[in-house]
């Protein structure tokens, strides 16, 4: 697979010496996650998955299918944040599929600034955007998704202090002190972008940072988009467990840390064996299979479908260069 240098109608920019180190990589990706989706089905015990669907209800399968979809549309408005704030003007439905293929492949082959990057760069180079821009882009999303992390950790450790100690076997002191940590540390970058232009550094690179009204945009569009993707879990676990959808949220992120930082693709595992430890005090078997289903239902699936949507884009591509 490749991605050429423009499209019609858009502007002709020098070509760099190292331009085929995108068509190289993007391709790399491709095949390489064809080979993870195999050994990830193949891992898929058949027995493991008919249980968890006959324990699942036709209404939680419906429901858990509705906020995926919530979460992923919710992603596209990360790049639509980005995009305008460093003044480009790209369609909805080119931003919508650069969003959603490059967070399905970045989320199962973890390493996003990479994997994530490389899919935003493939589709928006085709109209004019520059390796810069991607990677500014690709920053202001990922401080749209820590943004509202904390948002929703600080709220949920805030709002449910005694049920999450218990889910956490600590004292509630401990989790609200989390909480003002987190807080404090939203808070001070608050103020600092509110207080002048900010930019980060980047292999030679200056990324412009959003301003205070746009970061609390994103607060608010990152924390919504976390609520979803919890959402999404949190409606396939067993029924009559009594467990408040506060508490469960700083489960939820804690495990979704924990997964981030192993650096394991999707948190694979690690998230899992996290989130069966918080939820100890449901049915085992039941959560193992509520986990198998969210990972089904909320990776797989659209990472499937964005693998299918990459293979059409470059078909089109290619016929619309006379290639095929």
């Amino acid at each position: 697979m490749s991605f050429g240098p423009h499209e019609p109608g858009m502007p002709l920019r020098k070509r760099s010496r190292w331009w085929w180190l995108g068509p190289l990589a993007s391709s790399v990706i491709f095949i390489a996650s064809l080979v993870v989706l195999y050994y990830i089905v193949r891992e898929i015990e058949p027995g493991e998955l008919a249980r968890a669907f006959a324990n699942a209800s036709q209404r939680q399968l419906l429901l858990a299918l509705g906020f995926t979809a919530l979460s992923y549309l919710l992603l596209t408005g990360y790049d639509a944040v980005a995009l305008r704030r460093l003044g480009l003007s790209i369609p909805y439905r080119t931003t919508a599929l650069a969003s959603f293929t490059s967070y399905s492949v970045a989320f199962t082959l973890g390493f996003p600034i990479v994997t994530g990057g490389t899919v935003r760069y493939w589709i928006y180079s085709a109209k004019g955007v520059r390796a810069s821009e991607v990677a500014s882009l690709t920053v202001i999303a990922g401080l749209t998704f820590w943004l509202g992390l904390g948002m929703i950790l600080c709220a949920s450790l805030f709002y449910a202090t005694e049920s999450v100690a218990q889910l956490a076997r600590t004292s509630p002191l401990v989790v609200q002190a989390v909480g003002a940590a987190v807080a404090l540390g939203t808070l001070g970058y608050l103020f600092w972008v509110a207080t002048g232009e900010r930019t980060l550094r980047v292999s030679g690179w200056n990324l412009p940072l959003p301003g205070l009204g746009v970061t609390l945009t994103q607060m608010l569009l990152g924390a919504a988009e976390v609520c979803a993707a919890a959402a999404v879990l949190y409606v396939l676990l067993p029924g009559g467990h009594n467990l408040p959808y506060e508490s469960f949220l700083a489960a939820y992120i804690f495990a979704c840390l924990i997964g981030i930082a192993s650096h394991a693709p999707g948190g694979l595992g690690v998230f899992e064996a996290t989130m069966l430890i918080a939820l100890s005090r449901l049915p085992f078997e039941q959560v193992l299979g509520a986990l198998l289903l969210f990972r089904i239902i909320y990776y797989i699936l659209p990472f499937i479908l964005a693998l299918v949507l990459l293979a059409l884009n470059e078909m089109i591509r290619r016929i619309r260069r006379h290639e095929i």
